[in-house]
């Protein structure tokens, strides 16, 4: 009896971490941040957050609205507090009519398009490369920044996917160097998938090189292949956080003298994509390496890239 007993606990203990792994951790922390926002707008009105009703959460909607939030966050709002409610045990219709059809006026009433992140493109790129190797700072840092930011475009990766690599996860071969990635933001049960990066005929700015002679001059044989720095530039065992990512590029665009306001993390994968795309790369092959599921924003990024270049004005002579 006393067998059966543990064999059922260890099964509830299994249970605990399944359900706490159903989800990524960023990915439930948004959610409780979301939620937050909304609570905070229940206890400043009087209503009440948990369990909520198609009509306070509508209003919330319109007060999100008022305040020039996008469209996009507030969509992710609305599907966060439904989540916190089903997590909860409790059950909200998020596709009542009152909040369907408010959400489509405030979308006529406001406009959904979207100003997006800039994407660090071609010439941009080089910019900070050269910037770096100018800085009178140690070589290491030299050697893990310009990593960083030469793998994160070339592979087209998350600023979460470029934090999460270990050194295992690195093949240098003949042609390259082929990084395993083993979870990504689509990938959440860790299928894992295999990106290859060629070597660059400009040794300066190759990704390959670069993140060769980081994993030489760093020596580090194992775990996080991008690591701190603690005081007196000596190296640490912590993986960086994907918010250094962003704030490397903002860094080094402004010691280049450009403007870093709408640049982020992310310019490092949409640069990829848009330059690829100049450079007449097809659609497939962008997707192949970026990992999107869907071709609806690997085709925006090919339509900005065209933007000029199938530009009716061309042949316009005045």
């Amino acid at each position: 009896m006393n067998n059966i007993i543990t064999d059922i606990k260890a099964l509830q203990e299994e249970t605990i971490l399944n359900l706490k792994n159903s989800k990524a951790i960023n990915t439930i922390r948004a959610y409780k941040s979301d939620f937050n926002d909304f609570g905070l707008f229940c206890a400043q009105n009087g209503f009440k957050a948990l369990p909520s009703e198609p009509k306070i959460v509508s209003l919330y909607l319109t007060h999100l609205s008022t305040k020039d939030v996008k469209l996009s966050t507030l969509k992710r709002r609305l599907v966060s507090i439904g989540v916190i409610h089903k997590l909860k045990g409790h059950y909200l219709d998020t596709k009542h009519p009152l909040i369907i059809e408010n959400i489509l006026g405030i979308k006529r009433r406001k406009g959904s398009y979207q100003i997006g992140k800039k994407p660090l493109l071609i010439n941009n790129l080089k910019l900070i490369i050269n910037v770096i190797d100018q800085l009178k700072i140690e070589k290491i840092k030299k050697l893990r920044d310009k990593s960083i930011i030469l793998i994160g475009f070339s592979g087209g990766f998350r600023r979460n996917e470029i934090v999460s690599l270990n050194v295992d996860d690195l093949d240098f071969v003949t042609e390259g160097v082929k990084i395993n990635l083993r979870k990504s933001k689509t990938d959440q049960f860790g299928e894992g998938s295999i990106k290859g990066i060629p070597y660059f005929d400009n040794s300066k700015y190759c990704p390959v090189k670069s993140v060769s002679k980081w994993i030489e001059v760093s020596e580090i044989l194992s775990g996080p292949l991008f690591r701190r720095f603690t005081k007196g530039s000596k190296l640490s065992e912590k993986r960086l956080t994907d918010q250094t990512v962003a704030l490397l590029i903002k860094q080094y665009l402004k010691l280049a003298g450009i403007d870093n306001k709408n640049y982020s993390g992310h310019s490092l994968r949409s640069g990829f994509a848009t330059s690829a795309a100049e450079s007449g790369a097809e659609e497939r092959s962008i997707m192949a390496m970026t990992g999107h599921k869907s071709s609806q924003m690997v085709r925006r990024y090919i339509k900005e890239a065209n933007l000029f270049k199938n530009n009716a004005l061309n042949k316009i002579k005045i």
